[in-house]
């Protein structure tokens, strides 16, 4: 029960999964304050502040609803700048650990006894022998 578990845990999709999430939403809150701090005053002033910066204004009636585009296009910001710090901070380096893992494993498993490389060669030099006969 606990080896299931362990190996449900440490899955690479599971850890990387969870890494991505606590890491993301933490990394999230200071993208945000930076892009709020930087990106939305130029977009602004791009906008002209003294209008309410980069958007524009749904008059109906004698209701007017402001529809703040410097808003939507921070939002994006944030997310592709925590999706990249995400990708090329974590699952980039525990990709390359994990394949380095595996890549171990494969030689490890590559070695053959040799009791078995001699039966190899027995086989293959009487398969010299008799170049009819097919095993």
């Amino acid at each position: 029960m606990l080896s299931g578990f362990k190996d449900f845990i440490l899955r690479g999709n599971v850890v990387e999964l969870a890494v991505a999430v606590v890491v993301g939403s933490a990394f999230a809150a200071v993208v945000d304050t930076i892009v709020s701090s930087v990106i939305t005053p130029l977009l602004n002033a791009v906008g002209g502040a003294e209008v309410g910066g980069l958007g524009f204004r749904i008059i109906s009636g004698n209701d007017a609803t402001y529809v703040d585009l410097a808003a939507i296009i921070n939002a994006v910001i944030v997310f592709l700048l925590t999706a990249a710090v995400v990708y090329f901070v974590l699952v980039g380096p525990m990709n390359r650990v994990t394949e380095r893992i595996n890549r171990n494993k494969a030689v490890e498993e590559e070695v053959i006894s040799e009791e078995v490389a001699t039966l190899r060669e027995i086989r293959d030099l009487l398969a010299q022998r008799r170049p009819d006969a097919s095993l």
